[in-house]
């Protein structure tokens, strides 16, 4: 394969077309910076090598055109003499050499970090940087030819470590008559898990918006127990601002006595100049839009582009379809299908307001008054019975045509109990079921958590974590997408628990049904969004007049229904929840000595094993069947195993390709089971050696 190398500020490829809607096209040139052999020219199967290019995308936005109406504050950027609002992004693509009738896979970057390449090929390239084949992981998405796109979007990204490549955006910052500051208040939540006599204020990894005087004496933190208390200041000249532990990282508080666990802080201050934070939604849409229309480098435009966001960067892929920000200045759609990842219930997340900070999402503990989750959740029209509003998440999502991309949601357990996963599917009173509109899929990944667990210990929880692997479904979901979008076969149906069928509870029912006795313990409540209030202006304008807001009544989200083990039922049936070592579930408590112990954690899920034999379920009082009444045998167990997943292929949930790992996954647990001694309270044994 060739390999060049491309001097920075060299534009190689300008997008221009002369005719048509195109000529509106948001992004002006594109240049490449760098052009190398991916993972040392190594052949992935039929797709063969890949090559890594590096570039810079430049944009220009038309603050007039319908297509950038709800962007928030971009009519106050500074704007160039054609009256555009101009800036740039990075952009990191991976294709095969041959990339002919190749399908884009644009991964919204998670925090500046990439990652599609972790959950999907089973490893996050070194430093965020895609370069070796141990990078490629085991190769999944190039052997099955996709290209894949990476570009800076947020802002809020702390500094990485030596080395660390993460992709930051530089947006547009909003500017007063004359160019005046704009300025306006910021709250900042944060805990503690140990005592400290200094304490971060930025969300999880991420930067704040700084006080626009510095160490300003009229900001205020105050102090309380749990999110619905009456916030009690503290002193001014008890606590002072400090600086970043290293440059340009986020800023820092210390507190005389020093901080404790079991309390929740906030600051509050006045900051200024808002970046146009939607400026980076908008980025992405141009960019796809851009690769949909052009030939890049010696390669064809791709057969169809699809996005795909774990996380915080599912609930961006939701934002852009709520604000109708996958339709691109000329009306097209800049992506034929989505893929949300533990996106829960957020499709209207923070990323389209003044002064929002996209790190920040609500937890049990902190950040429930950022702006976040609020209907409308569903993809089909649902009506709020406290607004009395009707409408659906895609009602600004159609082109100009009517169409609207296709769109899989996925969550597991977790999102169930701390991201209102439920509301996708319901009404916002929790009362009835909403199907999906007919292009939308919803897909349950039970007894799993955010991801695939990796602690080895149980702190800062009470229970080990759950490493039910729902990242092989995630793979064939993904070539479903890729086949659907495409005109082949529909993905499989939605699997997704429900009120109608008792698979959804209120978390007191989902108590009184969960087994006694196990070691386990279910939370007495379960994150429920408020509606909050922010002002007049923020709906229409994004303006927040009121931090932090006024708050209306909670939605109501359920959780999913447990079984006689203490499995989640419905929802996609994996090897773990069909041939069970133990009950899964999707939330873990704090220990108590972190402080709110009645919360659950952010992310984690729990497991408990079944007894090994009889005699020890007899000894421990667990109701639930040993090991050995279910599997009497290693080699009944295995053939279990073999018909779990032959099913799940059957019904498209797992790949004939994944069918020996997803067995020996399970397989491994099952050894490591039968060698783990009941009074062992460590968590190794879940993991391989």
């Amino acid at each position: 394969m060739r390999a060049t190398m491309r001097a920075a500020g060299i534009a190689l490829c300008a997008c221009a077309a002369a005719a048509g809607g195109a000529a509106r096209a948001a992004v002006e040139r594109v240049e490449v910076t760098e052009r190398t052999p991916f993972a040392g020219g190594m052949s992935f199967g039929a797709a063969g090598a890949y090559e890594k290019i590096r570039g810079v995308a430049h944009f220009a936005l038309d603050p007039n055109a319908a297509a950038n109406a709800r962007i928030v504050d971009l009519k106050l950027a500074p704007r160039d003499a054609r009256g555009r609002v101009v800036f740039d992004s990075p952009f990191v693509m991976l294709r095969p050499v041959k990339a002919r009738d190749s399908t884009l896979i644009y991964d919204v970057n998670n925090r500046g970090n990439i990652g599609i390449l972790g959950q999907v090929n089973g490893r996050s390239p070194a430093l965020n940087d895609p370069t070796t084949a141990a990078d490629a992981g085991d190769g999944f998405l190039m052997r099955h030819g996709f290209t894949l796109l990476f570009s800076a979007w947020t802002w809020d990204v702390a500094p990485p470590p030596p080395g660390g490549k993460p992709l930051v955006f530089a947006p547009p910052v909003a500017k007063g008559p004359g160019g005046a500051a704009i300025t306006g208040p910021v709250e900042n939540e944060f805990t503690v898990d140990a005592p400290a006599e200094v304490a971060t204020y930025a969300g999880m990894a991420g930067l704040t918006y700084e006080p626009a005087t510095p160490d300003d004496p009229k900001a205020v933190l105050t102090a309380r127990a749990r999110p619905n208390d009456p916030r009690v200041p503290l002193a001014r000249a008890s606590w002072r601002f400090v600086a970043p532990a290293q440059p340009g990282g986020p800023g820092r508080v210390r507190l005389d006595g020093g901080f404790r666990p079991g309390v929740l802080y906030e600051l509050t201050y006045v900051t200024k100049d808002p970046k146009v934070t939607a400026a980076g939604l908008a980025g992405i849409r141009d960019l796809l839009a851009w690769f949909r229309d052009h030939p890049f480098e010696g390669a064809p435009a791709p057969k169809q582009e699809l996005i795909f966001g774990i996380s915080q960067s599912g609930r961006l892929i939701g934002r852009m379809l709520h604000d109708g920000l996958d339709v691109d200045e000329t009306g097209r759609l800049a992506f034929q299908g989505a893929y949300l990842e533990v996106p829960g219930g957020g499709g209207s997340g923070g990323f389209n307001s003044r002064f929002v900070q996209p790190t920040r999402h609500p937890s049990m503990l902190q950040e429930h008054d950022h702006p976040s989750d609020a209907f409308p959740f569903t993809t089909a029209p649902s009506k709020d019975p406290v607004s009395g509003r009707t409408a659906s998440l895609l009602d600004h999502a159609a082109d100009a045509h009517g169409k609207t991309p296709k769109v899989m949601f996925a969550n597991t357990s977790a999102e169930f109990w701390n991201r209102d996963a439920s509301l996708i599917g319901t009404t916002p009173d929790g009362a009835h079921d909403v199907a999906p509109a007919p292009g939308v899929r919803l897909y349950a990944f039970m007894g799993s958590q955010h991801y695939v667990g990796r602690s080895h210990v149980r702190a800062p929880y009470l229970n080990c974590v759950s490493t039910t692997d729902h990242y092989l479904p995630m793979r064939a979901l993904i070539l479903a997408l890729d086949r659907w979008t495409a005109g082949g076969a529909e993905p499989p149906p939605s699997a997704y628990p429900r009120i109608a069928d008792g698979g959804l509870l209120s978390v007191a029912s989902y108590g009184a049904a969960f087994p006694k006795g196990i070691g386990l313990t279910p939370p007495t409540d379960n994150l429920h969004e408020q509606r909050l209030d922010f002002g007049p202006r923020f709906e229409r304008e994004g303006i927040a007049d009121r931090i932090p807001p006024a708050k209306g009544p909670d939605y109501v989200s359920r959780v999913p229904a447990p079984d006689a083990d203490g499995n989640d039922r419905g929802g996609v049936r994996m090897i773990e929840m069909e041939v069970p070592l133990g009950t899964h579930t999707g939330w873990n408590l704090r220990a108590p000595e972190t402080g709110f112990a009645w919360a659950t954690a952010r992310f984690d899920g729990s497991f408990v094993p079944f007894a090994r034999t009889e005699a020890e379920r007899r000894a421990a009082k667990d109701p639930r069947p040993s090991l050995a009444a279910r599997y009497p045998t290693r080699e009944a167990y295995v053939a279990k195993v073999k018909a779990a997943a032959a099913a799940q292929v059957k019904a498209g949930f797992l790949l004939p390709e994944d069918v020996d790992r997803a067995v020996a996954e399970n397989l491994g647990l099952y050894d490591r089971l039968q060698g783990h001694e009941p009074a062992d309270r460590s968590c190794e044994y879940l993991f391989a050696p």
